[in-house]
């Protein structure tokens, strides 16, 4: 084949392993051959519409095969793929249509209304809703064999960053990357023939789509495709298809091991928990372990396609709290600001390299330019290094609080609020204070039908905590701000809480 890139994936899975499971979704089973011929169909479909080599091809909707099949679809003409979030309102959707120049707009039912009103100053000419249209666009599409040169270094998708500050970025993903990435999940997570992967995160989060659905179906596994996460369907679902692999954020793992069903549920065909997107609580670790169940912690970035560190099974216990070493193909270093690496314990941002790196954001050559040091990928993100060379994230390098000349970092005092019976969330940000310059302050989500008193909270993190990293006050919140993927959005939580 001429195409070395992912749309030509469901062309190479059907050769070897056509009557296979790829997909399902609800009542609807594809197989590795009605992938092929679907996403094929879909190719035509859209190169008849105009769509050419490197022309932007998006997706507005929830996780459906038709998410997929469009993606490939447009690996296969050699054209670009643009993932929208759900989340969004109408006029985010459209500056990302209109930053990426998208021509063609494929989106679910749920998101009809939102289409209709977009603005009509975009590029995109051609629409095509999921459904009866569809699926007449399909079945009326030549089903010949597309072999258009694709190479490991051309864009496969822009994905946009969660945006939790200023406007999101393009992050331009190569084939390359993607498949890069895969493979480390491949190596790293064990992964066989026979998975079958619950993928009930956004596909149009990073770590749904690459680090969980693309390496399965690298692998020749199943992917069950939900719309929406639901704690309670998920207990079912787990027991109807035999789930063997999940990823989650940690509020998502949170809501299962919370629920009602928590005990008494069939969790035996549980093999691989991968859970990511922010810091793990160690309370939540040690829940899942009592249910023999491990989590496979990692760390990463929309930039990095995105896997970058790993903590495998064998050390989930004797370093809780870590994410891991990099993965296989990936080079991880802790420095400073001058780039020099940090001693044992000492605190650092984190750099990347490797085949999996973006090559830099769409359009913005000088940010992209500003976010890389001879080759290293700058994540913004703290951590520290321990002497056996695992890495433990502590917090966004700009959320750190300096109080008094001390480095604060809100991860750490979050971590020991979590710990407490009656806190479901919780964000910990600074706030001004005329002596020390600024202290910190926590916000907290009670959990449903407790009562927390700010006091005794405080007081469970004396002999826990240094005495200055012990929050000076205490807000109760219905609900914390996060973005589509889970991430908390600190910003939005210090506009809400910081000045009260």
């Amino acid at each position: 084949m001429r195409n070395e890139g992912i749309g030509s994936w469901p062309a190479r899975r059907a050769r070897k392993t056509p009557h296979r499971t790829a997909l399902i979704h609800g009542d609807t089973t594809l197989t590795y051959a009605d992938l092929y011929e679907r996403t094929t169909r879909l190719a035509h479909a859209l190169r008849a519409a105009g769509m050419r080599r490197g022309d932007r091809i998006a997706y507005l909707g929830p996780n459906h095969p038709s998410y997929l099949e469009t993606m490939f679809a447009a690996g296969t003409l050699g054209a670009v793929f643009v993932p929208l979030n759900t989340r969004l309102a109408g006029p985010e959707i459209a500056y990302q249509l209109t930053d990426s120049g998208a021509k063609a707009l494929v989106y679910g039912p749920s998101h009809a209304g939102l289409v209709a009103g977009l603005p009509g100053n975009t590029d995109v000419r051609t629409y095509v809703e999921v459904g009866a249209e569809y699926e007449a666009l399909l079945a009326g599409a030549e089903n010949e064999p597309i072999d258009q040169p694709v190479t490991p270094d051309d864009t496969c998708i822009i994905m946009y960053t969660s945006g939790t500050t200023g406007r999101p970025k393009g992050a331009m993903l190569t084939h390359g990357n993607l498949t890069w990435n895969a493979v480390n999940v491949l190596i790293d997570h064990d992964l066989i023939a026979d998975e079958r992967a619950l993928v009930s995160a956004p596909l149009f989060h990073t770590a749904g789509l690459n680090m969980l659905t693309l390496p399965v179906l690298l692998k020749g596994g199943t992917c069950v495709l939900v719309e929406a996460f639901d704690p309670a369907a998920t207990f079912d679902l787990i027991e109807q298809h035999r789930i063997t692999f999940m990823f989650g954020v940690p509020t998502m793992f949170d809501q299962v091991a919370r629920h009602e069903r928590w005990d008494g549920a069939d969790l035996s065909s549980l093999r691989i928990l991968t859970c990511g997107g922010s810091p793990v609580p160690t309370p939540m670790i040690a829940k899942y372990q009592e249910r023999g169940l491990t989590f496979l912690q990692g760390y990463g970035m929309t930039e990095a396609a995105p896997g970058t560190l790993f903590l495998d099974a064998e050390h989930a216990v004797s370093k809780a709290g870590s994410a891991g070493v990099p993965h296989f193909f990936s080079d991880v270093k802790v420095v400073r600001p001058d780039m020099a690496p940090v001693d044992v314990g000492e605190t650092g941002e984190v750099v990347v390299r490797g085949p999996h790196v973006m090559p830099g954001y769409w359009g913005l050559p000088e940010e992209t330019a500003a976010s890389f040091t001879d080759g290293w990928f700058r994540t913004g993100d703290a951590a520290r290094i321990d002497e056996d060379g695992y890495a433990f994230i502590v917090d966004r390098i700009k959320d750190m609080i300096i109080s008094g000349g001390e480095n604060i970092y809100p991860a750490e005092i979050e971590d020991q609020l979590l710990a407490h019976p009656d806190i479901v969330e919780c964000a910990v940000i600074g706030v001004p204070d005329e002596k020390w310059g600024e202290v910190p302050r926590a916000v907290v989500v009670p959990r449903e039908g407790s009562s927390v008193d700010p006091d005794e909270v405080l007081a469970s993190l004396a002999g826990r905590l240094a005495k200055y990293k012990i929050p000076k006050s205490v807000v109760l919140a219905d609900e914390l701000p996060r973005t589509a993927s889970g991430k908390l959005l600190k910003a939005r939580v210090r506009m809400r809480f910081g000045n009260s």
